[in-house]
Parts: C-alpha cells; structure tokens; sequence
C-alpha cells in the first residue's frame, strides 16, 4: 500500500527527485567516510584501506559503487529518499552481499524482458490514485537525468539490472518458505474476523470522590516517595539590561519590510472589532476589498511591533557587546556597579530557579536562559556574549550570585504537595475499583438478557456516575488498518481485540488524555457483542492468500538472515585485516 508519504512525493516528483540527487548523491562520499565517524569507521585517523568484498569503502569511488547505488535503488523501490544513516547503510551492504553472490553463484545478467516487468512495479513511477506504472512519470525521470551531471541513464539502467539479479539471489536463499497450518489460521482468523463490537465511556474528570488522607497516610506517602519530592539544584542570578526603549530610534523601517513582516504570520495582527452602532464613525466612502483590506487596517500596530522588534535585537546586540568588555576590563561582580550607569544598563535580581524552570522574564527561550545561566560559577561570572538573552524589555547579560545545590525536603516542607500526589493517585486506585465494580454489574445484566445501552446505564447509577455508550457497526481488523479511522476511542480498543472473543466484556481500560494528562481521560469498557470467524480450511481462497503471504515472508526473512550473517562475516573479517 503506498503511504501518504509516498503520495505527496509523488505528486511533486520532478522537484523531490531533483532534491533527492542533491541530498543523496553529493554528500554519499562524507556520509560513509570511515575515517569521518560515520557508518563503520571509529573516527580515527584515515587509514590505508577498509576492505568490503572487493570495495576499498576509503575509495571515493567505491563508496559511490556501495552507496550511491543503494541510494538510488531504495529511491526506486519506496518511492521517497531515506536519509544518510545507519538505515541506509545497512541496505547498501545487504544490496551488495547479494550481488557479491550472485558474482560466486554466476547467476547470469537479467533479460530485458524481467528489468521492463521489474520496472513497471516500481513506486517511483506509480501513479498516485490507481498504483500502476504510469508513462509519464517515467519520461520525467529520464528527463531529468539529461540534466542531471551526476547521474546518468545508464547509471539508472546498471542499478536497476543489479536490483533485478539481486531479487533472484534473494529468492535461492529465501527458498519455499514452509507454514504450519495453525500459523495461517490464526493469522486469517486475526485479519478477517468480522467484529461487533460496543463501549461504555466513564469520564474521569466527572468522578470525584472524597478523599480525606491522615497525617500518618501522608507521611507514609512521602516516605515511600521521596525521591519525587527532591527539590533540585538552582541558580540564583542578576540580570543586566539593556532597554528596547533606547534603542527605537534606530530601529527604523521601510513600508516594504512592515509588508514582509505581516506577512509572515497574519494571524499576529487581527483586524480590530467594529465600534458599536451608537459609536460608529461618520460614514465615508467605503475601502474597497481587496488583498491589503487586512495588512492597511493594522499596519500602524505592525510597523509599532516591528521596530520594537529589532530596537530588542539592538538592545541584544548591546548586551553582547557589554559582555565582551567586562572580559577585557576584567570586571568582577564586586566591580560592577560604576560601569553600569556608564552604559545605561541597569542591574535586577533574579528568583532562583531550577534548569528546567527559568523564568519568562529572561525571554521566551527559556531553555536557552537556563542553559547560559547554569554555565556560570565563581571562575565564569558573566554570562558569554553568545549567550546574550532577547527578553521582552530588551537585552541582558546574566551575573552569577550563587548555585544552591539538589536537596531533599522535610515532610512538613513539602506536606502540600504530598497531600495532592496522595489525592490523585487514590483517585486512580478508586477508579480502577469502580472500573471492575461496573464490570461486574454490567456483567451480570448482559447475561441477563438486558440491552448494552440499558445494562451500561444501571450499572453507572448504581456507582453513581455517568457513562455513555457507542456501537460501531461490522468491520475487520484489516479493514480497519487500511482506513483512515480518526476516532480515538476505536483506535485505543481494537489493540485488545485480538484476545478477546465474542460475548467478551472487557476489565476498564484507563484512556488519558490527548495531552497526556488526566483532565480529558476516560474510563472504556469494550463489549464484543459478536466476532463471526472466516472459514479457516484450505477451502477458503483466502486461506490460500495469508498462507502465500506468510510463506513469502518467513521465506524473505530467512534470506534476509543469510545475507545479514554475510555482512557480519565479512565486516569482522575488514576489521580484523585492516592496518
């Protein structure tokens, strides 16, 4: 099945391709350079040779032989570019252990007839709606090669013949590929199982329970917890400033640039509302409508947001520049002061924070706040020029005053924070407790003969809460994978399905929320109103079909693992000889 993926790449073909020769072909000589860290070699200095059958992989051309080609041919096969790493290398290797067999096997050339059936299955020149090998596609391959001074057709043509005698090696080591019987059932009754399939939906956030824990409870808590409570280390600093607001005079601009920066982010500026009738201007003729209707209603406030913007950047810019004298002047944090009303720079403590925490005054980079002032110490007092901070005033320059190190709390320290962990995790606990209590009831109502939507809402009132309910109508499992399904609730349940059979209730699955949290989580308890098993005999068309499709993978895999152990072998074999 070809991806969304492959299905954007392919729609934009004669530019992805043209960005996949430059992104693969170019840099294939640094991204398996041995002596440059990547791929198999140690990052030591270059060495003589690094033998891979009969590559010397420290050969510029050799290289391009491994992995220009390997390039090239994952191109044809998935229809999209992989990046230069380990992926990719392994590939490459793979591809050329097989030739390398071919060679000793002397397996002949492939015929023109088998590269043309090799070539029309391509994805790289699949139309995107019906799959099949698409005419056009091809002639813009081929011209873009006539333009292309790195790679040419006939490089194209080598690599597709290879790719073609590879697949036969491929195929001698893979072998018939033997399923057992119960392999191809389970797989079928797996994939082509036709579900019924109900849920029952407690919302989280609706349950509250009282929960009133003792001291004793609390302190137990903290006890069996305290590593969670550790307060860790922090940084206590002085920011020096440099105000925005002197430096607008510079920040100057041209109705070019206020036009550029609109556009980058419209949604910045919304119009602004309409004044209420009563208060409504004078009528005048009206602007008429148009593509700068929008930009001409808020330029004044993007012109104003603009120059402030760079008047900070000046300010930043500042802020280095003061950094970089008190290194020249070898100011201490003791000798500060004088130099501070000399530079219109003002000096403003700092809250202590931890490195994950710095605070929004010092900008809206806080991770690059945190990591300029957890740099500094008694020997570095200043922050570097490089780490001059842009904040909503302007610039700063960070002064160190003190790291205090991670400590561990008293109980009575952090008691409030114990008493909020303790409340929400006996919460939980209490919810997967009603969980199996609803279970239970709603359990015992079905058997009974009472409707899902009926027995859910008993069993909800006798805990107390509310539930709602939801039936999906008949569906595969391989249906199901082949859809684009958006609804999360189905998407979470049909991972337990496989061990589930029908008239099956499920224990409640705790489902938290999209941002991972509780505030949106919901308790789910899946019904299998009815599972219908396919025919699972040989008589069945598709038990021949998984039987086939299982047969060929165990056949690949086997394969695949010969050819895995060749490139281990001989790898070992480089490392060993090698100077």
């Amino acid at each position: 099945m070809i991806t969304w993926v492959q299905k954007y790449l392919q729609k934009h073909f004669r530019t992805v391709f043209a960005i996949v020769l430059a992104s693969t072909i170019i840099s294939l000589v640094i991204a398996y350079n041995p002596s440059g860290g990547f791929g198999r070699g140690s990052g030591a200095s270059p060495r003589a040779s690094q033998r891979f059958f009969d590559l010397d992989l420290n050969s510029p051309e050799d290289q391009q032989r491994l992995v220009g080609d390997a390039s090239v041919s994952r191109y044809l096969q998935v229809g999209y570019s992989l990046p230069q790493d380990e992926q990719l290398i392994n590939f490459a290797e793979m591809r050329y252990a097989a030739l390398h067999l071919a060679d000793e096997f002397h397996l002949p050339a492939p015929t023109t007839e088998e590269i043309n059936s090799y070539l029309f299955s391509l994805p790289a020149f699949a139309n995107p709606d019906t799959h099949q090998f698409d005419r056009s596609r091809y002639n813009a391959f081929r011209d873009q090669l006539k333009t292309d001074p790195r790679l040419t057709e006939s490089d194209v043509a080598r690599v597709l013949a290879d790719d073609v005698r590879a697949g036969h090696l491929e195929n001698l080591l893979a072998g018939p590929g033997h399923v057992l019987p119960g392999d191809v059932r389970s797989q079928l009754e797996l994939a082509e199982s036709s579900w019924n399939i109900a849920l029952a939906t407690v919302d989280y956030n609706a349950y509250n329970p009282t929960i009133s824990p003792t001291d004793a409870e609390l302190a137990k808590y903290f006890a069996d917890n305290s590593a969670r409570y550790e307060i860790p280390a922090q940084v206590r600093v002085d920011a020096i400033e440099f105000s925005a607001d002197t430096q607008m005079a510079r920040a100057t601009a041209t109705d070019a640039d206020v036009r550029a920066y609109y556009d980058t982010d419209p949604s910045r500026f919304p119009k602004p509302p309409a004044p209420p009738a009563l208060l409504a201007a004078p009528k005048t003729a009206e602007t008429p409508a148009g593509p700068d209707a929008d930009f001409n209603a808020v330029k004044a406030d993007v012109e104003k947001a603009l120059k402030l913007d760079r008047a900070r950047r000046l300010a930043t810019k500042e802020a280095a520049a003061f950094s970089r004298l008190l290194v020249e002047k070898k100011v201490t944090p003791d000798t500060l002061t004088p130099l501070l009303a000399e530079h219109a720079a003002t000096l403003r403590p700092v809250a202590p924070f931890a490195r994950d925490a710095a605070p929004a005054e010092l900008g809206t980079n806080r991770q690059t706040a945190s990591d300029a002032a957890f740099k500094l110490g008694p020997a570095h007092p200043f922050s570097d020029a490089a780490d001059a901070l842009t904040t909503e005033k302007g610039g700063a320059v960070l002064v160190w005053r003190e790291t205090i190190p991670s400590r561990q709390p008293a109980y009575a320290e952090a008691k409030e924070r114990v008493a909020a962990d303790f409340i929400a995790a006996e919460k939980k606990r209490r919810f997967a407790e009603l969980g199996k209590t609803i279970r239970d009831s709603l359990g015992s109502s079905l058997k009974a003969g009472i409707t899902f939507e009926k027995a859910v809402a008993e069993a909800a009132d006798k805990a107390g809460v509310k539930a709602e309910t939801k039936t999906y109508p008949a569906f595969t499992l391989r249906e199901h994978a082949t859809a684009s399904v958006s609804d999360v609730l189905l998407n979470r349940v049909v991972e337990e399905l496989p061990i589930m059979k029908g008239g099956q209730l499920s224990d409640m699955i705790t489902l938290a929320g999209q941002d991972g949290s509780d505030k949106s989580a919901k308790g789910i308890l899946l019904y299998v109103s009815d599972k219908k098993v396919p025919d699972l005999t040989p008589a069945n068309p598709q038990y021949v079909a998984v039987r086939n499709q299982l047969a060929r993978q165990l056949a690949a895999y086997a394969g695949n693992a010969s050819l895995a152990q060749l490139v281990q072998q001989e790898n070992a074999r480089s490392a060993a000889v090698t100077p």
